[in-house]
């Protein structure tokens, strides 16, 4: 066997088990080496049965004494009657035909899993068991799928063993020796077979430490390449933006003037611009966007930005439309409903440069859509866009310039991380006149008084959005549906109009959903999250959130920007669902503050990044075992010699990198070698 070779060389794998583990990942044996346990469980001693109590997780060997099998509700019931020499416990499995097979009455077991009680007598529900071999010890627990069971993965990990010494180290030895590094099939076998607590944590945290430095090596080498080898359009209308500035109605605040001044610098370059504006809901990114689009026209090019939804498109395109009449310059709109005829005029505008700006949805990626000389793109809400879009638009130019927007604030701890091979410009001041948004938490027994304090904010001509976590009613999550609350609402303000949204609905009823009630013609709307980005409907005073605890706080911040943006007072009122510890604090951390970087940084650390973004959405590689949260020094560690291998080989094209190069090519996919 050799680590290159399908995982269907291995006993017992057939085509089935092979496309079960193909929805791990884990297609060749190299994969299986490097599919690492999730956590592990201490089966080192063995407790007797009089000394488990409730909550224990526990090791216990004991004989199967009786089994039999019962009806429990609409469940199978498998009841197991164990005894050790000092008591009994009942191991209880539910629809488990297969195990009153596997287990024999008279046998002895080992049977591992957590301590309930049920009428005072001891239980172990669904525990995992198996013949005592001797061993005992550290035992891996695997990420599993339909398929797969963990004693499955735990065989098929002991048949690669001898392979670990052929696994290919991805640094070189001075490096590793560098980073008091363990070497790497010492690595492999105690993060699969730990033989102690310290040996697994030397392997962990070389897993980590190599995971880490592999994303940020293709961040680096990317974002170097782009920046040393790749000729962009250098923009020759210097003093465009100041001119541009002093023609605004208003005063741009000191953040906003530092994004300017750094966009400016970059397009004034000869290097292609790759660079994120990240602000707060309402910091005025849309504004120093039009700066750069201004900049662009007036040195002779045209300039695009694409939004995620139609309405803020169009949006986009009223505002733009107004603020550059003055100038003469000429903005399109280019979206999905546009009629035939509309579209062919925009679409030969853009051909002949005639529209200098355009604003669209993802109808701009459109093959037809052909610019005269594009020299700036810009995309908004840019985590709703994936790689590939991204993509087409930049190749509408030749090297085009590229602003990327977002309203979602990203912990700083993790900005250079997730936007690796972009600079960052950060408003993170808001316009004076901007009013805080006050914040309440309530429990849902307030539900009336809330209601009552809307239909306050109704008849003083104001609107409200009311937030669910669901569409629909589910039996398995406890919380209030869109459907439920609308009808309720419905009834409960008979003399207003009431409406619903939510994601399933077909893009154009959202559409006109979301245009009645920005026209005033819709008094409360009902959503789920899909109001969680984009329009603007200044009228709106009021947001209520039902179950709140089930949302992330940057999420709420978010929900929270939808209202606030004009000149009425603004509330947001959280109807909390549960009374538990991170659901009050989550509570109290909203009521305090309407810094989104804060409530970004205070989310990160309630509950990771893995639940705060999709990290494939913001184009970033899932990470296996490097926790972004919790590995930061390690991230420090690693970003610094990756930056130093970037600086010595950029293309990673040396024998002595052509793992690593192979690994990041791996965990990026075929968009690493586009950029390089």
């Amino acid at each position: 066997m050799r680590l290159l070779d399908h995982v269907t060389t291995l006993k017992g794998v057939g085509p089935k088990k092979a496309e079960a583990l193909s929805r791990l990942g884990i297609r060749t044996l190299e994969d299986l080496v490097l599919f690492f346990p999730r956590t592990y469980e201490d089966r080192s001693s063995v407790t007797d049965i009089d000394q488990l109590r409730t909550g224990d997780k526990c090791l216990v060997k004991g004989r199967v004494i009786r089994k039999y099998v019962n009806r429990y509700g609409r469940k199978q019931r498998l009841v197991l009657k164990v005894k050790d020499h000092t008591g009994g416990i009942e191991v209880v499995f539910f629809n488990a035909s297969y195990i009153a097979k596997a287990v024999q009455e008279g046998e002895e077991y080992l049977f591992y899993g957590q301590v309930s009680e049920n009428r005072a007598h001891l239980q172990m529900i669904h525990p995992s068991f198996e013949k005592d071999d001797g061993r005992r010890g550290l035992v891996p627990v695997y990420p599993l799928t339909k398929g797969i069971s963990q004693n499955e993965i735990r065989k098929l990990q002991m048949q690669v063993r001898d392979l670990y010494d052929e696994a290919e180290d991805i640094l070189p030895e001075a490096l590793r020796e560098k980073g008091r590094l363990c070497p790497m099939d010492y690595a492999l076998r105690n993060i699969h077979f730990a033989s102690d607590v310290k040996s697994l944590q030397e392997a962990r945290y070389r897993f980590i430490y190599d995971e880490l430095l592999v994303m940020q090596t293709g961040l680096f080498a990317v974002r170097k390449n782009i920046r040393e080898n790749r000729n962009g359009i250098a923009f020759e209308a210097k003093g465009a933006e100041k001119e541009y500035v002093a023609s605004l109605p208003y005063e741009l605040t000191g953040a906003q003037k530092r994004a300017v001044a750094e966009i400016s610098a970059d397009l004034e370059s000869t290097k292609v611009m790759n660079r994120l504006i990240q602000g707060d809901v309402g910091s005025g990114k849309t504004a120093v966007a039009e700066v750069a689009m201004y900049k662009a026209v007036k040195s002779g090019y045209q300039a695009v930005m694409m939004a995620p939804t139609e309405i803020l498109a169009k949006q986009h395109y009223e505002g733009m439309s107004a603020s550059f009449a003055a100038h003469g310059i000429k903005v399109g709109l280019l979206t999905g409903s546009l009629g035939a005829a509309a579209r062919r005029e925009v679409l030969e505008g853009l051909r002949d440069g005639s529209i200098q700006i355009l604003v669209g949805t993802h109808a701009v990626i459109q093959p037809d859509v052909q610019f005269h000389d594009l020299g700036l793109v810009i995309t908004d809400e840019q985590h709703r866009f994936g790689v590939d879009q991204r993509t087409l638009l930049k190749d509408k130019g030749t090297n085009p310039n590229v602003l990327v927007m977002t309203a979602t604030p990203i912990p700083r701890t993790l900005a250079v991380v997730l936007y690796g091979d972009l600079d960052v410009s950060v408003i993170d001041e808001l316009p004076p006149g901007r009013q805080k948004i006050d914040t309440k938490c309530v429990s849902s027994k307030a539900r009336p008084g809330v209601y009552d304090f809307v239909e306050d904010q109704l008849r003083d001509g104001g609107q409200a959005y009311v937030v669910t976590p669901l569409i629909e009613e589910s039996e398995a999550v406890e919380a209030r549906s869109a459907e439920e609350v609308a009808e309720e609402l419905t009834e409960r303000f008979d003399s207003y109009n009431v409406a619903l949204i939510h994601g399933a609905m077909k893009q154009k009823e959202k559409d006109d959903i979301m245009e009645r009630f920005v026209n005033g013609q819709i008094d409360i709307l009902v959503a789920t999250v899909v109001i969680e980005v984009g329009i603007n409907v200044p009228n709106a005073s009021v947001m209520v959130i039902e179950n709140a605890e089930r949302f992330g706080l940057a999420q709420l911040h978010q929900l929270r920007g939808r209202v606030g943006r004009g000149s009425r007072k603004s509330y947001c009122v959280l109807i909390m669902g549960s009374s538990s510890e991170i659901a009050k604090k989550r509570g109290e951390i909203m009521e305090q503050s309407n810094d989104g970087f804060f409530i970004a940084e205070e989310d990160l650390k309630l509950r990771g990044p893995g639940e705060i973004f999709g990290t494939r959405q913001h184009g970033l590689p899932d990470l296996n075992i490097a926790d972004l949260a919790k590995h930061l020094k390690i991230l420090d560690h690693a970003k610094a010699t990756a930056l130093d291998i970037v600086k010595e080989d950029p293309g990673l094209d040396s024998e002595k990198y052509s793992v690593l190069r192979r690994r990041v090519v791996k965990l990026f996919g075929e968009e690493f070698i586009l950029n390089l």
